[in-house]
């Protein structure tokens, strides 16, 4: 194995850079329980060809939830999974059999739109009663977005659950999406081998990301965090939007 299989052909600058992104990204998700994967899928969609962005993105947010999973299982409130499964079949079911090779601008500006949109508008009321509905539309709509933990995170949050059990039932049913999500591109014929080790090092940053933003969970001043962590997602989504604006234009 040579260690080029570890940057996938985007040279060591940026395959390192999306690794210490996957750390802080995983940190972010644990410490906060959201707003880590938007950030992922912001970079990744500057970074990456335009038809590697929400699966490849998909493949390491597998990985980095299901991590958190893993060390946190005895948490998850179980009860929600059942339903959230049924409509997570659905969901990607029917966003497997609707999606289509997009132009990269329109995959950067939509991209961008909807990180602008899960910033500044709360999901629909409906997303907070139901598991099943939740799993249907999130589902959905990551076939074509990527960055869909926010609407989970809405449905958990109404669920009134502790910290702790919050942030394992996110990573529980968003390792359910993502998993479902990579076996219908896989399906629909992306070939994931040319990136594997590229994905498992931004797994493996993020697994130590997950551990360190464990052990903060309960120590950091989330109000202020988040305010920067808006600011942030919106400054990137409006240069992912730029970027594919401009692409039509000079098209």
């Amino acid at each position: 194995m040579t260690p080029d299989i570890f940057h996938a052909g985007l040279g060591w600058p940026i395959a390192g850079s999306l690794a210490a992104l996957s750390f802080v990204a995983s940190f972010i998700t644990v410490a906060f329980g959201i707003g880590g994967g938007a950030v992922m899928l912001a970079v990744m969609a500057v970074l990456l060809p335009a038809t590697a962005i929400i699966p490849v993105h998909g493949l390491v947010q597998l990985g980095s939830n299901a991590g958190r999973l893993a060390i946190m299982v005895r948490y998850v409130h179980r009860a929600v999974v059942p339903a959230f499964l049924i409509g997570a079949v659905i969901g990607v079911t029917l966003g497997g059999s609707m999606v289509v090779q997009l132009p990269a601008g329109a995959i950067q500006i939509g991209v961008g739109s909807f990180i602008l949109w899960s910033v500044f508008f709360r999901p629909p009321a409906f997303l907070r009663d139901s598991a099943a509905i939740t799993g249907v539309f999130s589902s959905f709509l990551t076939m074509f977005f990527g960055g869909t933990g926010p609407f989970v995170a809405t449905y958990i949050k109404g669920q009134g659950l502790d910290r702790m059990t919050h942030v394992a039932t996110h990573a529980a049913l968003m390792t359910i999406q993502h998993l479902l999500k990579i076996v219908v591109f896989g399906l629909l014929g992306f070939v994931f081998s040319q990136w594997l080790g590229f994905v498992a090092l931004l797994i493996a940053a993020g697994f130590f990301g997950t551990l360190v933003g464990r052990h903060a969970l309960t120590r950091i001043n989330e109000r202020y965090f988040l305010r920067v962590l808006n600011v942030v997602l919106t400054l990137l989504a409006l240069r992912l939007i730029w970027g594919g604006a401009a692409s039509f234009i000079a098209s």
